[in-house]
């Protein structure tokens, strides 16, 4: 009896752990979040979103003050449209910017949320429409090659003729 007792006490510790490194490990990829603030909706069209995924954040100075909600295509404008949960916490005017930032050189996409200077604030459904895409690093390098590639037939164009 005094067996099966500590057996029981074993299985419910080695239960509660593996609960425990679930939860962190959904925590630390973004996949689970736990906020019992209030939130509101906001939206902002984007022509390109890169790797911007669903529950991503949305940081203003470097504080966390929403998550990215969804992310769609409105078929009318040819846009992504992002939907955001912001803290109500956190009230920002008006004729705020919305850009696109990547966390070190080949880190996460979040949305990077500069206030403005109107007096008046966002409310609930209201759409951000000063939004910058984010910087796709194969368009770069394919603009660097392109770039590096006529400027360097046109230096050899030019020793060919002398």
């Amino acid at each position: 009896m005094q067996r099966s007792k500590i057996d029981v006490w074993v299985g419910l510790f080695v239960l509660l752990g593996g609960a425990a490194i679930l939860f962190l490990a959904l925590q630390s990829a973004n996949l689970l979040s736990l906020n019992f603030q209030p939130t509101y909706r906001l939206d902002a069209k984007f022509s390109d979103v890169g790797g911007l995924k669903p529950k991503a954040a949305v940081r203003s100075a470097g504080v966390l003050v929403g998550r990215v909600e969804a992310i769609s295509f409105d078929d009318k404008v040819f846009q992504a449209r992002v939907t955001m949960a912001m803290d109500s916490r956190f009230a920002f005017p008006k004729d705020s910017s919305l850009k696109i930032l990547t966390s070190g050189l080949l880190g996460e996409q979040y949305l990077g949320l500069e206030a403005g200077a109107d007096e008046n604030n966002l409310v609930v459904g209201d759409t951000i429409s000063s939004t910058q895409s984010a910087v796709v690093l194969e368009n770069l390098i394919g603009q660097f090659l392109y770039n590096s590639a006529s400027s360097g037939n046109g230096s050899q164009a030019g020793k060919d003729k002398k």
